[in-house]
């Protein structure tokens, strides 16, 4: 079984933040959303994962090869690399995991979290698209169903971002396929042929291509489905999985502070004369002092001083001294602090 994990995006709507770290390996609750995407898989599948494929921008160093090479590694699985030389869309980017795409696996995109229950089968179909109920489908694709309100209806069509109501039952990135290599096919047909919708090469126009050679299609749900493609979604994803994850240990130091769960603090995080949460993930390394942190994340090795912050991101490395407003500071950067 593989992985194949399209993350070749520049993640600019959580910038600063993806400047230098690349949107999945940002963290939520001590663990980057690329990691958390391995560890659900390796819980759930029937099968062992043998190999991930992780689809790179052209400019990512061999800083991120090296870290997605340790988040695979506990897990016995063999980390290799495509790159994605231009974003062409979302079939384009799959095809950069080139001479993997053989046998069966999942490709799942990194740009949101979710939650699954185990217990998945993976026979009696050539593939399974994982779909969430949304009221408007406008920004999503599709599954179409023979009969819409039949949940247990045959798939007849996967249509990109419809402007009309045809299905409730919105793709969220994640599917299964038996024969990796007829997708590739298919995928291969689309560039061949020039054949884009809203301009790119569309996994959805692979995906309906197999449907009408024959492929079985079913389909299966996720509990929660999390986006972490802005900044105020990723707020909200971190408030759900402080919630979800809550226990009442904390990895770091706390001294002279009260805590207002849910909070994370991770390993090697000082915490002191602080009012901590609710909702604030304090990361690895990071020292806060002096301050009132709540619905917020202070990513690892960041600094906040005599501060106020609410609704607020300090990136890696960063820091933050005498604010008292929403602030969102980028790895390295520094606020308030007089050299």
């Amino acid at each position: 079984m593989k992985l194949i994990i399209p993350m070749a995006g520049r993640g600019t709507r959580v910038r600063p933040h993806s400047h230098v770290t690349p949107k999945p390996l940002l963290h939520v609750r001590g663990r980057s959303m690329v990691e958390r995407i391995v560890q659900t898989f390796a819980d759930v599948l029937p099968r062992p994962i043998t190999e991930a494929v992780f689809i790179l921008g052209p400019d990512f160093g061999q800083g991120v090869r090296d870290s997605l090479t340790a988040i695979c590694a506990p897990h016995g699985i063999a980390a290799h690399f495509g790159v994605q030389e231009t974003a062409l869309g979302t079939a384009h980017a799959v095809l950069a995991a080139g001479e993997h795409l053989e046998g069966e696996g999942i490709i799942v995109f990194a740009d949101t979290l979710f939650y699954m229950d185990k217990g998945l089968s993976l026979d009696d179909a050539d593939a399974i698209a994982w779909v969430k109920h949304v009221e408007d489908p406008r920004r999503f694709g599709v599954a179409v169903r023979e009969a819409p309100e039949d949940a247990t209806s045959r798939i007849v069509a996967f249509v990109e971002k419809p402007q009309e109501l045809i299905s409730h039952e919105a793709l969220i990135g994640i599917y299964f396929l038996r024969d990796l290599a007829r997708f590739a096919r298919e995928a291969q047909h689309l560039i061949d042929h020039d054949i884009k919708g809203n301009g790119e090469y569309q996994l959805t126009d692979a995906m309906d291509r197999m449907l009408k050679d024959g492929a079985v299609f079913r389909t299966a749900g996720v509990t929660d489905w999390l986006d972490c493609g802005t900044i105020p979604a990723l707020l909200d994803t971190t408030r759900v999985i402080l919630a979800r994850e809550h226990t009442d240990t904390h990895e770091g130091t706390l001294e002279n502070c009260v805590v207002v769960p849910p909070v994370y603090v991770g390993p090697g995080a000082r915490v002191s004369n602080t009012v901590i949460g609710p909702y604030a993930s304090i990361e690895a390394g990071a020292v806060v002092d002096g301050s009132v942190v709540r619905d917020s994340v202070v990513f690892a090795k960041a600094r906040v001083e005599a501060s106020v912050l609410d609704g607020s991101l300090v990136g890696q490395s960063a820091g933050v001294r005498g604010v008292s407003q929403p602030v969102n500071v980028g790895d390295h950067a520094t606020v308030g602090y007089v050299e």
